[in-house]
């Protein structure tokens, strides 16, 4: 058996396992909807949202803003008390719409009723690129001397003419300059990106590794697009559903295996897959559990001899 570079023989360098390594044990995020919006829903630069999002798809049941985050946090533990029995630590994850989308002030009182509750060892904020400035990180920073602070930002796309056509409201640019600012607040950064957005192709998004990789990122989360109700993405794929060249699995598995093969290293793999509740999956469904899909990328990764980094100094080289 062979030890990669993070130090154990999963092809793959694993926050479970790195998290484990880390803190001594299970660490288990705590999803939260704080009652934000994002400025491509609320006017502030466009409305109707991005044409992939409905986030009651993935939102867990006990997250509604109506509750406080206090209520929100007790019922998140209890659920997962029953579920993962071995879970010991929690974070609060403000994870439903974009979490940095607000006065500094309204922000503090959030993120402060968060820590305040028994069990909650940090934060991790899910935001956009564009809704964040040195004034916010200064303040997060702050918070990150005694709790542990993670942002992460959705990234969906290194191309301008997706990010456009899909009514993100934000540019690559943006999203590198957001991400080399929190590294330099010494505050861990973690991005999200979506294959089979359409327009690109295959080896367009093949072609990204090379960009996201050079990004100080610590932690990254990969999806394939899903097209799900109440989206502007479910509205056209019932007209026109030719427009949309989704992954089946098998295509996905072959993908992502070479994708991470060229992907940095250093990154902590926090999802490789998207799992969307049943009954808002418009497109058709893998039909397996997130684990099972996890547990066939890293075998194919093991018949074809790769592991996360083999050729990333190669493809970085070559440019």
């Amino acid at each position: 058996m062979t030890s990669y570079s993070w130090g154990t023989e999963r092809r793959i360098n694993a926050a479970s396992v790195y998290m484990k390594r880390r803190f001594g044990t299970r660490i288990q995020k705590v999803s939260l909807d704080a009652g934000f919006s994002c400025p491509n829903r609320d006017g502030t630069k466009s409305t109707g949202g991005c044409s992939f999002c409905n986030n009651d798809a993935f939102n867990p049941s006990y997250c509604h803003p109506g509750k406080s985050i206090a209520q929100q946090l007790a019922e998140g533990i209890a659920f997962h008390e029953r579920r993962y029995r071995r879970a010991a630590k929690y974070v609060a994850y403000f994870q439903a719409f974009s979490n940095t989308h607000a006065p500094l002030e309204v922000l503090k009182e959030r993120y402060q009723e968060a820590l305040k509750h028994d069990g909650i060892t940090g934060l991790i904020i899910g935001t956009r690129p564009d809704c964040i400035d040195e004034a916010k990180l200064g303040y997060l920073a702050e918070l990150n001397q005694t709790s542990r602070i993670v942002i992460e930002y959705g990234i969906e796309s290194i191309y301008n003419k997706t990010l456009q056509s899909i009514n993100r409201g934000h540019s690559w640019e943006d999203s590198v300059r957001a991400i080399e600012m929190t590294h330099r607040f010494g505050i861990e950064c973690g991005a999200h990106i979506i294959f089979g957005l359409p327009g690109e192709s295959r080896e367009e998004m093949m072609q990204s590794v090379t960009e996201i990789s050079r990004l100080p990122l610590h932690s990254i989360k990969f999806h394939q697009l899903q097209v799900v109700k109440g989206t502007r993405f479910g509205k056209e794929f019932l007209e026109d559903p030719d427009k949309f060249e989704l992954f089946t699995l098998g295509e996905y598995i072959e993908f992502i295996t070479e994708y991470l093969s060229r992907l940095n290293p250093d990154f902590i793999i926090e999802r490789l897959a998207a799992e969307t509740q049943p009954g808002n999956c418009i497109s058709e469904r893998w039909g397996l559990r997130y684990d099972q899909v996890l547990q066939k990328i890293e075998r194919r990764m093991e018949e074809r001899d790769l592991w996360q980094g083999k050729f990333f100094k190669l493809i970085l080289n070559s440019k």
